[in-house]
């Protein structure tokens, strides 16, 4: 292996101990040939195309001590990403390119003091991806996107709660990592907690039955930033709501900062305290929707982009019309045709995109009506639009009026309060149990399941 040595920058330190530490390099430790790093990476990036991020040429090879490169990176949320997903990788190319048994070891200059832990205290792995400089903004985020940078710049001062709502793939884990990283960047003392609403519960109920109630507060209480994401779990859950308010009273009078986020907004959630959907609107309760045409092709231009991937604009056109759902497909939709197109010599066209989505998208969609579910229900159930809209409350009239709020909620992108607004004036919590009332129903009977897939195809093919 060809090494460039630099008298100059010999000076002696003590190396890095634990993984990840701050690389110095000593008397004995030569530089990495600059050369012989391209080729890795070169090889890197043919072998594992999923793997690769443009920030890779950001990397700083420093030098080969005992048979391993040290590599350094820019950020923590590099630094996970590549000791969990690149270490075999890295190694394996640098063992193809110099031909000796070397290895690959990665460290980060900046790590910071604080971090953010799970519950049970440990370090939680950021995904490098999910900063705000690789998020796209369009009409349906610009408002929870600006709100998340305000809080990542002034974490207790912008926007306190923060609560993002909206549907799954969307994007709200995306924002809930960008402010993490936002804030750990501009006070690396940060001491953030990040952890699911299902967590919390289950520390709380294990609390009570230990004992260790004074240790469960004083781990939720004693943060900078208290992040849960599906706070809607909160649901029906008496005990532990009085607890999350007390847990929130202290965190907002001491000024540090609480991110929430669910799949609706706080007066949507059933069975949940009025003081609780008080203070979550305290702050900025914000929507993330369903991404635009035009969205979605930036989109994916963004993400072919961190990938040092090249896609013509009619494929991406193509993926844009075909994958409406939300961001996650997206990412999917081009690490499959990334992976198609290994097979065939890297060229990407329209021919092999309508190949690699010929299993996970479905015909171009146009936007279902409510008349159209009326329709639709009213003929498969024999019953009249008027009965529907009325008071009756015979399980003729009310369940197929539930199927209807059903394929409403789930078709179209009205809220629960302007659903119920089409039958008869109904409030959201009445939409909300025939919804969750019909996905249950799905569940327990098989005909019943089967009824509402027959309708949805009629729907989806009128």
């Amino acid at each position: 292996m060809t090494i460039a040595q630099s008298p100059s920058q010999r000076a002696a330190g003590a190396a890095g101990k634990g993984p990840g530490a701050p690389v110095r390099r000593t008397a004995e430790s030569p530089l990495v040939d600059p050369n012989i790093w391209l080729q890795i990476l070169q090889n890197v990036r043919a072998a594992h195309p999923s793997a690769n991020r443009v920030w890779f040429d950001q990397m700083t090879p420093r030098q080969l001590t005992n048979g391993v490169i040290q590599v350094t990176v820019a950020t923590a949320a590099q630094l996970n990403f590549c000791q969990s997903q690149c270490q075999q990788p890295f190694t394996a190319a640098a063992q193809a390119v110099t031909g000796r048994l070397v290895a690959v070891s990665f460290h980060c200059d900046n790590l910071p003091r604080g971090g953010v832990f799970n519950d049970g205290d440990q370090p939680l792995p950021l995904n490098p991806d999910y900063t705000f400089e690789h998020f796209v903004t369009g009409p349906c985020n610009q408002l929870p996107h600006a709100a998340s940078v305000a809080v990542g710049e002034q974490p207790g001062k912008a926007y306190n709660p923060l609560f993002i709502h909206g549907g799954v793939g969307l994007g709200k884990s995306h924002l809930l990592q960008a402010v993490c990283q936002k804030v750990l960047e501009r006070e690396p003392d940060s001491r953030i907690l990040y952890l699911s609403c299902d967590t919390f519960i289950n520390q709380f109920i294990t609390a009570v039955e230990t004992g260790d109630m004074n240790q469960f507060r004083h781990r939720y209480r004693h943060v900078d930033v208290l992040v849960i994401d599906d706070i809607h779990f909160l649901a029906g859950r008496d005990r532990t709501q009085e607890e999350f308010f007390h847990t929130f009273n202290t965190l907002y009078q001491g000024h540090k900062q609480i991110i929430l986020s669910a799949d609706c907004p706080p007066s949507e959630i059933p069975e949940l305290e009025e003081r609780l959907i008080s203070r979550f609107n305290w702050g900025l309760v914000a929507r993330v929707e369903k991404p635009c045409y035009e969205t979605r092709v930036a989109i994916l231009q963004k993400k072919a982009r961190m990938r040092g991937l090249t896609l013509p604009e009619d494929v991406v056109c193509y993926i844009a019309a075909r994958v409406e759902n939300n961001t996650r497909e997206l990412e999917g939709a081009i690490t499959k045709l990334q992976g198609l197109g290994m097979v065939h010599d890297g060229k990407i066209d329209l021919e092999l995109a309508r190949s690699a989505l010929g299993e996970i998208a479905t015909p171009e969609q146009k936007r279902i009506t409510i008349q159209q579910i009326f329709d639709a229900v009213t003929k498969y159930y024999n019953v009249r639009p008027s009965d529907l809209q009325s008071k009756k409350r015979h399980k003729s009239i009310a369940f197929p009026r539930q199927v209807c709020m059903f394929l409403a909620r789930r078709h179209t992108r009205y809220s629960l309060e302007e659903i119920g607004g089409y039958f008869g004036g109904r409030d959201h919590t009445t939409v909300l149990h025939a919804v969750r009332t019909v996905e249950q129903d799905c569940k327990d009977e098989r005909e019943i399941e089967e009824q509402i897939s027959y309708i949805d195809a009629q729907l989806v093919n009128v």
